[in-house]
């Protein structure tokens, strides 16, 4: 998998942390305060979407008063806590990280989440000596599908497209990957289990787990 491979980009929820379910919980709270039951569409709805364009989203469809950035900073409180006592790091990832860096390979991370929180999630566990770049789709014109996140950390990176591996637990991230023009390797997420056999059709490799790559 890795043979030409000179940079590796990481979706960040999901992939390098378990940490969906979480996201669910926190809708659930939200709109329950506004006395909304969480659509069951939501999730597949905001999929993919930055952080800002989630909360125009939530503004929107639920017709939210407060501003932009009083949504967001709600989010990050409450998401806080569960980051730093709740979610971690998914089976493997230090194993792979230490790899990447022992073989000279770059290492990025493209998020949907708030830069807040990813900045949280690698302090926490001590793996920030790990990344060349770290960047959040609210650094770009538009989240996931949409390949900017992925070319952004390629620039940083220095690397052609073709040089890039991505890791992606979700459809629209693997989409993202793939209009990047990068390889795409799709990551088992419980969150997503119902979509698997899409998300090995539109990745180049699929894993179950980054020890997968160990063994």
């Amino acid at each position: 998998m890795f043979d030409n491979v000179k940079a590796v980009i990481f979706d960040l929820d999901g992939t390098l942390v378990d940490s969906m379910w979480m996201w669910r919980d926190i809708d659930i709270e939200f709109l329950g305060k506004y006395g909304i039951e969480l659509p069951e569409n939501l999730q597949s709805e905001i999929e993919g979407m930055s952080f800002s364009e989630t909360a125009v989203y939530f503004k929107n469809r639920f017709k939210l008063t407060q501003s932009l950035e009083a949504i967001k900073e709600e989010w990050n409180q409450m998401a806080w806590d569960k980051y730093m006592t709740s979610v971690p790091l998914k089976e493997g990832t230090l194993e792979l990280l230490r790899f990447l860096k022992d073989n000279n390979i770059k290492a990025g991370i493209a998020t949907s989440n708030s830069r807040e929180l990813v900045e949280l999630v690698i302090e926490k566990h001590k793996v920030n000596g790990y990344f060349h770049s770290i960047r959040t789709s609210c650094e770009v014109e538009k989240g996931k599908p949409s390949p900017d996140i992925y070319q952004l950390v390629a620039k940083d990176l220095e690397m052609a497209a073709k040089d890039c591996l991505v890791f992606e637990d979700v459809i629209q991230g693997i989409m993202a990957g793939k209009n990047a023009g990068m390889k795409v390797c799709a990551v088992y997420d419980s969150y997503s289990s119902d979509v698997t056999d899409k998300k090995q059709e539109l990745a180049d490799y699929y894993i179950e787990s980054f020890k997968e790559l160990f063994n």
